[in-house]
C-alpha cells in the first residue's frame, strides 16, 4: 500500500478535513500548515473545521493516529510480510521497502519524528503521542526480534529502530542508497546476534 491515502473521493466533510490534514502535515509538517491552509485544502469552512476539531492539537493527535494505520500498519508491515519469509529476512526487508519509498518524488520523511522536533517541551502531547507512535515501531521490531530469538530483544529494538530512524534523515538529506547502506549495516548487527539471515535459513 501507498504511503500516500486513497485517492477515492472524501464521503463528507470529517473525511475531507482528516485527508487534506493528512497531506499537509505529512509533506509540510504540523507547525508550517496554518489553519486557513487546512480549510482551504479541505474546501470547508473554518467554522466546520471547529466543529470537528476544537484546537489544532487534536487535529493533529488525529493526524497521528491515521498515520500510524496507514503508514506503520498498512504500508510498511504490510509491505514487511509480504517481502520476506523469516523473522530475520523480514527485519532487513524494512530497508528494501524504505529504498523503494526513499526513491519516491513524494517521500516525506517520518511524520512521527517531525512532530517531535517540532515540539521541544517534554510534556507537549504532541511529542509524547509522537514518542508513543514511535515506541508501536520499537514493539514490532522486538516482536520480530523475539521471533528471531535474538538474545537481548529489548537492546536490539532500540538499535534496529534507530537504524531506521537514521536512514529515514540521511535519505531526507538527499542520500537515495541511505536505505541500501543501512541494510548492510544491519546485517552485521544480525550476525553479531548470531542470526543468519540469508535466503534457506530458518531465523
Amino acid at each position: 500500500m501507498s504511503v500516500r491515502q486513497s485517492s477515492r473521493k472524501p464521503a463528507n466533510a470529517r473525511e475531507q478535513i482528516d485527508r487534506a490534514a493528512y497531506e499537509l502535515f505529512s509533506q509540510y509538517g504540523v507547525r508550517a500548515v496554518g489553519v486557513d491552509t487546512l480549510a482551504a485544502r479541505a474546501g470547508v469552512a473554518k467554522r466546520t473545521l471547529y466543529k470537528y476539531y476544537p484546537s489544532k492539537n487534536e487535529l493533529v493527535l488525529a493526524f497521528l493516529r491515521r498515520r500510524e494505520e496507514l503508514w506503520t500498519r498498512s504500508w510498511l508491515q504490510g509491505g514487511i510480510e509480504r517481502a520476506a519469509v523469516t523473522p530475520a529476512q523480514k527485519l532487513l526487508a524494512i530497508f528494501d521497502v524504505f529504498d523503494e519509498w526513499f526513491r519516491r518524488p513524494d517521500f516525506e520523511a517520518c511524520s512521527f519524528i517531525k512532530v517531535l522536533l517540532e515540539h521541544a517541551e517534554s510534556g507537549h502531547p504532541l511529542r509524547k503521542a509522537s514518542q508513543r507512535h514511535i515506541d508501536t515501531i520499537r514493539l514490532f521490531i522486538r516482536g520480530l526480534a523475539v521471533e528471531a530469538q535474538v538474545p537481548d530483544r529489548e537492546e536490539f529494538a532500540k538499535q534496529w529502530q534507530i537504524l531506521m530512524m537514521g536512514s529515514i534523515v540521511a535519505a531526507y538529506a538527499g542520500d537515495l542508497d541511505a536505505a541500501r547502506r543501512t541494510k548492510a549495516v544491519g546485517a552485521l548487527l544480525l550476525a553479531r546476534n548470531g542470526i543468519d539471515a540469508r535466503p534457506g535459513t530458518r531465523k
